[in-house]
Order: C-alpha cells, then sequence, then structure tokens
C-alpha cells in the first residue's frame, strides 16, 4: 500500500467529534468492526461510516479490511494509541478534579434487574465506599421495563439491564455476558438428565419471568414451543428459582443466580453448555454532559476495571 503524505490541520480538533475515537478505539480493541458495533450496541453501518469519517478527517488509511477482520496501518496504531491516551485522561478528570475540590458527597442510585453477579461491579462500589464516603449508595431492583424509566425521570444515575432496542439518548457500555441454563429442581423427573433436543421438552410445565424475560431466551423458547402455558411466572429471579426448586416447574435462570443451588444439587442443568441463550448486561447512563460527578466517579473507576478484562464478549 502507498502511503499517503500526512497533512497537518492545525484546526482538526475544531471540526473533530471525539465519538470517532472512542469507536475507532473499539475497533482496534476488537479486531473487527462487527465485533466493535456488538460491544458499542450500534449497527454495524454506522461503526463502517465512523471509521470512514475519521479516516477522511485524518487523510490517512487507519485499517486494512480482510474476511477475517481489520488490521490496523501504521498510521492507525499511531491513532489507536492516541485514542487510548485519550480516554484514559477523560476517565481520570472526574477523579482528578474530585481531589482538587476536595470530598465529593452526593447521591449515587444505581437502578438494576435482579440477579446481577458481577466481580467488576462489587469491587468498584467497594473501591467507591472506601475513596468518597461521603457518597451514598442506593441499589434499587426492578423489572426492565421500570429500569430505563428511573433514568429518564431523574430517579437513578445509572441502570443495568439487558436491551434489544436501545434508546437514541442514552449511553449504553457492555458490563457483562449473561448466559441462561434451563434447571430443574430435585423432585422433577428429568433431575440428573442432559437434554441435547429441547423439542422434547414441549410439554413440560415452565416457570417463566415475564416481562424480565431476555429476548434471546424468550426467541430459544419460541423456537421450540416451550413455556406456551406456563405453571407459574415471577419477574424476580429469586422467586422464579425458588418455584423452580419447588418443582413448579423447569425454568431459566442466569448461570451465576442458580450457582450455588446448582452445586448443592437443588437445581439441575439441563441443557448441554454450548446450547445456552446469551445476551449483554448493559451499564447504561444519560449522556456525559447529564452525568452528576459521583457517576462519572463510578463509571471512571469500573471503565478501568472491565479494559483490564479487556470487555465482557
Amino acid at each position: 500500500m502507498s502511503r499517503k503524505p500526512f497533512r497537518s490541520d492545525p484546526a482538526l480538533f475544531h471540526r473533530i467529534d471525539l465519538n470517532l475515537f472512542k469507536i475507532f478505539l473499539e475497533i482496534s480493541r476488537a479486531g473487527g468492526i462487527g465485533a466493535a458495533a456488538r460491544r458499542l450496541n450500534l449497527q454495524q453501518p454506522a461503526v463502517s461510516l465512523a471509521l470512514k469519517r475519521l479516516e477522511g478527517h485524518l487523510d490517512a488509511d487507519l485499517c486494512i479490511r480482510s474476511a477475517r477482520g481489520v488490521e490496523l496501518t501504521p498510521q492507525g496504531r499511531i491513532v489507536a494509541g492516541f485514542a487510548e491516551h485519550l480516554f484514559h485522561q477523560m476517565q481520570a478528570l472526574p477523579r482528578a478534579m474530585a481531589e482538587v475540590e476536595g470530598e465529593v458527597e452526593g447521591l449515587l442510585t444505581i437502578r438494576s434487574v435482579s440477579g446481577v453477579v458481577s466481580p467488576e461491579l462489587d469491587e468498584t462500589l467497594d473501591a467507591m465506599r472506601r475513596r468518597h464516603p461521603r457518597i451514598r449508595l442506593r441499589i434499587d431492583i426492578a423489572p426492565r421495563r421500570i429500569v430505563v424509566e428511573a433514568l429518564l425521570k431523574d430517579m437513578a444515575e445509572v441502570c443495568i439491564a439487558f436491551d434489544s432496542a436501545p434508546r437514541a439518548d442514552l449511553l449504553y457500555e457492555p458490563l457483562m455476558r449473561e448466559y441462561q441454563q434451563l434447571y430443574c429442581g430435585r423432585s422433577h423427573p428429568l433431575f440428573g438428565s442432559c437434554i441435547a433436543n429441547p423439542e422434547i421438552l414441549a410439554k413440560e410445565r415452565f416457570v417463566v419471568t415475564g416481562s424480565d424475560e431476555p429476548d434471546d431466551v424468550r426467541h430459544f423458547r419460541l423456537r421450540y414451543s416451550l413455556g406456551d402455558d406456563p405453571a407459574g411466572e415471577a419477574e424476580n429471579l429469586e422467586e422464579a428459582k425458588r418455584m423452580i426448586g419447588l418443582g413448579v416447574g423447569i425454568g431459566f435462570l442466569p448461570t451465576p443466580v442458580a450457582k450455588d443451588t446448582a452445586a448443592s444439587d437443588t437445581l439441575w442443568p439441563i441443557l448441554p453448555q454450548a446450547m445456552l441463550p446469551n445476551y449483554l448486561l448493559y451499564l447504561i447512563t444519560k449522556p456525559e454532559a447529564e452525568q452528576t460527578l459521583p457517576t462519572q466517579l463510578f463509571l471512571a473507576e469500573i471503565r478501568r476495571r472491565l479494559a483490564a478484562l479487556g470487555g465482557p464478549i
């Protein structure tokens, strides 16, 4: 590939959208446009367009596209390093300001769907408690349909939920990938079985989670005609787990929610691991300009921990 001479543009940062650097950073981390789109919860054409816009601003080819993904050009590696440094500094900015201004006070309300098990979230909350003791933490558990409403009505600063129809006016950042297994209780005839063909379960009584059921799980059920006539329903996962354990019916639960009871043989996993429906849980917040300082401190801390993992996918 012939290299174009770089032309310095002193007005570049007066007209460039910094979100383009954020998208390019995800492309470089994910190794592909499609993978970056999934991380960012964007459509693939939107990510491709952002890359073209950034390349146009910089008058340079940043990626070499292939069937296996993308490979960064020398200029692309420089821009990726710049973007990494830029967003590291942006994430550190709220903390630096807080240290100058003194102890931060305020309320941080997190509204979440039930059953979220995330060590990175727990470690972040512990760090917030130690470093900013005058920030009051509040965690509310609610069905998915209520979670995002709380953010829009200023009743929460951070939401944790799955969402197949993200709103354009909110920010979505992947927190973790969650898998759901189909479980039965000890008294159920399927206890101890592994079912490779879900179609044979069509006549089994099910416990379902109603409007809190992720689309990927619902599509799986509908594909095999499972749970058409539920024996029980509970939007709270602990109550769904209770009914499954009591033998009301079989049902899907996130694997971390059932971990302890499955380990003690109270619940039994029915499906092979490779078959499990899965989806992303997102941190959902308002745009950065509308975030409170406690929210910015929380996001800076959890982003640092998630970046160390390389992302949830």
